[in-house]
């Protein structure tokens, strides 16, 4: 039976996750409700950027959780249709020289979001307390100093305004291996496997207990932790966009009124001659042959 991660309760005392409102789903999502109603979420997530626009609100919404658990496939579809001036991604590689000699949440508050603005981090400041902590990436002082900072740091964030949610996509071992064994089989999705992510196979209860650790220091009232089932990709899109939508409080506003000009009437211009220009191959007319 495939094993399911642990959460760590208020006391410290690890406990089993407590069971969803309803009985998990064991079925695959059908295609077309999933896609009709993640049509309108992103209708939704439209709104929610226009309202950030003119209220001058700030969001920042934590993606973390295991190697395949569906993180970025989720941040693709709520960026899909928003503008990317508005809803920024941040993916931070590895730290620099320098950036390794600074306050560790340094180089992510760059990252933070202006007003009318949202940052979607794809990993974030907690990848000091998964996989540098367990792979050895950082001392264990380091690490001690980062869980009693972080909660600290956050609730400085929310006090200032930032609306900070954090999401943790939970995914079963066998799940996560058939996404690996997946992406060794195509060459187009090759490129998300990396020594570390298998690494993690071999460390899935290190993880584990980095995991809970997390939650037992960090999972702040000001700044929870809410968790997704993301066996089944499609309903924790659809979870995800949808608990996000009901804890920003956006409101709809009006568009502008938008009418398109009449062309003014030509006034003797003439094309550049096409062989003055040097034009793209046309590929696609070889596909109709």
């Amino acid at each position: 039976m495939a094993k399911h991660e642990q959460q760590t309760g208020k006391s410290g005392k690890s406990r089993k996750s407590p069971p969803p409102a309803s009985k998990e789903p064991t079925e695959r999502l059908p295609k077309k409700p999933y896609e009709a109603e993640l049509k309108r979420l992103q209708r939704e997530l439209v709104k929610v950027q226009e309202w950030l626009r003119t209220s001058g609100a700030r969001v920042v919404i934590i993606f973390e959780g295991r190697d395949a658990a569906g993180k970025g496939g989720t941040i693709k579809r709520v960026t899909e249709y928003l503008n990317p001036r508005v809803a920024q991604i941040a993916a931070l590689p590895k730290p620099t020289e320098r950036e390794a000699t600074q306050w560790y949440f340094q180089r992510y508050i760059a990252h933070l979001p202006a007003a009318g603005e949202m940052t979607l981090f794809d990993r974030s400041w907690y990848n000091r307390a998964g996989v540098e902590h367990v792979m050895g990436f950082c001392t264990k002082q380091q690490y001690a100093e980062f869980m009693h900072q972080c909660p600290t740091f956050e609730r400085m964030l929310v006090e200032d305004g930032v609306l900070l949610r954090k999401y943790w996509f939970s995914v079963s071992d066998s799940e996560q291996q058939k996404r690996f064994e997946s992406r060794l089989d195509d060459p187009m999705r090759r490129w998300k496997l990396s020594p570390m992510d298998l690494e993690s196979i071999s460390r899935w209860e290190s993880y584990s207990r980095a995991k809970d650790d997390m939650f037992t220091m960090t999972d702040i009232p000001e700044a929870p932790w809410f968790v997704v089932e993301s066996d089944d990709k499609r309903r924790a899109r659809i979870n995800m966009i949808a608990h996000l939508l009901s804890t920003i409080p956006y409101r709809d506003v009006p568009e502008p009124s938008l009418k398109l000009p009449r062309r003014p009437k030509s006034t003797g211009y003439e094309r550049t001659p096409r062989d003055a220009q040097t034009f793209v191959p046309d590929h696609a007319a070889a596909l109709v042959k």
